[in-house]
């Protein structure tokens, strides 16, 4: 019998210990088929940070090292730097990246380090019992804002994206989600033009993910879905925010 479809051999056999729903397993496979596709794995150095991204090292079968909460991107350009042949990324949650990690972010991106970033927007704080993140929505219930959340006491969401848009040192920037299989294969494409750009020495790529957070959204996997296309991504727009890999 032909196999169509097999494990990414850049995956360990560890069974994802994510809640029901989430999507953190549905991108892990997608960085993981990348990275086998670009044949880049005994080259491939991952950074995760505090949070549900931390169980990264058990999933990926390629060296992975921890960062501080929100310090990936200071410790992946540490990182290529000094190993500038290998192939460095983040992963990070949106806590992490836009909240504690937001200096590190920027300047990251300013400097076009020549990193990649892959971001989890699941909109709360996923591991610790779905507090307010920075990404949350305005009027969404968390644990700290459980009369949803009010511009006037917690601010807005920061579209992270359009705050990094007109910084010199990026070279590419789009917000995809995983909500149903168009989209996954679009992320996947998305995920794979940003391992591209690095290869190429292109600069600063991040590539956001609308990701669903069902436990602590307080819904179940298939309304997480529904909130995700009605609510989420309304207020996060898909398409590619920046692309300077083509220009002529």
């Amino acid at each position: 019998m032909q196999k169509f479809l097999s494990k990414p051999e850049s995956l360990t056999d560890a069974e994802f210990t994510f809640c029901p729903g989430c999507g953190h397993g549905i991108v892990h496979r997608l960085i993981a088929e990348c990275i086998d596709e670009l044949d880049i794995r005994e080259k491939t150095i991952a950074v995760a940070p505090v949070g549900c991204a931390v169980f990264a090292y058990n999933y990926f079968n390629f060296d992975v090292t921890e960062a501080p909460h929100g310090r990936p991107p200071a410790v992946a350009t540490g990182i290529k730097r000094t190993n500038p042949d290998k192939f460095v990324f983040t992963y990070q949650g949106d806590g992490d990246i836009a909240a504690i990690g937001m200096a590190e972010t920027i300047h990251a991106a300013n400097r076009g380090e020549n990193i990649s970033i892959i971001f989890i927007n699941n909109a709360n704080y996923g591991m610790t019992g779905g507090q307010m993140a920075p990404t949350t929505l305005l009027g969404q219930v968390t644990q700290t804002t459980p009369f949803g959340r009010d511009p006037k006491r917690e601010g807005y969401p920061i579209q992270l994206c359009e705050l990094l848009v007109n910084l010199e040192g990026v070279a590419y920037l789009e917000r995809v989600a995983i909500h149903n299989p168009k989209e996954i294969l679009n992320a996947k494409r998305a995920i794979k033009k940003s391992f591209e750009c690095q290869i190429a020495g292109q600069g600063f790529s991040l590539v956001e993910v609308i990701s669903n957070c069902p436990v602590d959204w307080g819904m179940t996997p298939l309304d997480s879905i529904k909130w995700a296309e009605e609510k989420f991504i309304k207020a996060f727009p898909l398409g590619i925010i920046k692309d300077k890999t083509n220009a002529k």
